[in-house]
Formats: C-alpha cells, sequence, structure tokens
C-alpha cells in the first residue's frame, strides 16, 4: 500500500488501473504560493515540478508514519526542453485559457512530470519525465468550440488539455510517455514498487 499525496481522478485512475493498492490523501499544499516562492528561488520548469512533488509528499508524510507517500506534479515550459522556457500555468478564467491556447497554437512545449516517494519525512525516490508536445495550429473557432464542450474540466489542468479526452484534438505530434501527461512517470514508479515489495516481481 502507497498514499497517493494527491486528490487527483487522474492520478488515482492511473493507479487503480494499474492495480497497486493506495490511499488518497491530500496534501493541503498552497501550490500557487509554494509555486511563485520555488520560482523566486529560480528554478526552471523540470526543478521546480521535482520540488513540488516532494513538497507534496513530505507534508502527508508528516500524517502518516511508516507509510510509502507518493507526491506528484506537473509543469509545463516553451522552449527547447532544457526546462529553461517560459513556464504555463493552469488558466485563472476563460480569458486566460484562450490566450494560453494561441499562446501554445502551432508550438512545441515540454511537460514535465514529477513523482517523489517519501518515506518518514525523507525523499527514497524520485523520477522526473519529460515529453515534448506539438500542439497543431489552432484556429478561433475551434478554440471556442473546445472550450465550451470541455471548460468545467479544463479549468484544472495546467495547459488547458486533457490528453486522456477532447485535448487530444490539440496536438499533432506527442514525443513521451501518455501516463506522464495524465500525471504520473507510471512505468518507472511501478519498477521501484516491485523493487519495494509493494507490487510482486
Amino acid at each position: 500500500m502507497i498514499v497517493l499525496a494527491s486528490q487527483s481522478a487522474s492520478r488515482r485512475a492511473l493507479l487503480t488501473a494499474a492495480q497497486v493498492p493506495f490511499e488518497a490523501l491530500s496534501p493541503g499544499v498552497d501550490e500557487e504560493a509554494a509555486k511563485e516562492a520555488l520560482r523566486s528561488d529560480g528554478l526552471d520548469a523540470r526543478a521546480l515540478a521535482d520540488a513540488l512533488a516532494e513538497l507534496k509528499a513530505l507534508k502527508v508524510s508528516r500524517r502518516v508514519p511508516g507509510a510509502l507517500v507518493l507526491g506528484c506534479d506537473q509543469t509545463l515550459s516553451i522552449g527547447d526542453g532544457d526546462g529553461r522556457g517560459a513556464m504555463i500555468d493552469k488558466a485563472v478564467d476563460r480569458a486566460d485559457a484562450e490566450r494560453i491556447l494561441r499562446l501554445l497554437s502551432g508550438r512545441v512545449h515540454h511537460l514535465h512530470s514529477a513523482a517523489v516517494i517519501v518515506l518518514n519525512g525523507e525523499p527514497i525516490w524520485r523520477h522526473v519525465e519529460r515529453v515534448r508536445m506539438t500542439v497543431r495550429s489552432l484556429s478561433d473557432a475551434f478554440i471556442t468550440a473546445y472550450l465550451d464542450a470541455d471548460w468545467d474540466a479544463l479549468r484544472w489542468c495546467v495547459g488547458c488539455y486533457r490528453i486522456e479526452g477532447p485535448g487530444v484534438q490539440i496536438f499533432s505530434k506527442v514525443e513521451g510517455s501518455q501516463f506522464a501527461i495524465q500525471g504520473l512517470p507510471l512505468l518507472p514508479l511501478l519498477d521501484f514498487l516491485r523493487v519495494r515489495g509493494v507490487l510482486a516481481a
């Protein structure tokens, strides 16, 4: 059994489908405040995802001594893939979502999906997976219809897409793991859980 430091429906679905025994607890982290503080320290997108994942796991680990606690986070950056490009956050409202989709339209961005496992307040495993994502040219009419159809779900998604839903339509090419896009570097995590004896080898 592991403890997932998240209430993300996507992450819970991935673990359930992979038959990983887990319990989900909210980390109670003010993500925006934490993100701003870490950014002010000069962290790039990759390092930021890793730090936020660790922070969430550490917060929950204090409440469940002896448990393997999994923290996760994702960041997006436009640039050459090293994480130093301009970062993209969750949309603050519908107008901001339109702006983000226009910014991504016809461009490549990188998604950094981080996972950290903490035991008794100490990180014991971490992995950050990068996915290179090419967005096709999006018309204003498509953006409007897309947001009309899925806004209630998209408002919580970095980059304004759910790859497991209508969001797949915005891409012309994806290079990397769909599991990472959905919120978890799942295959490396499963390897670690087998080594720890949580899953059968």
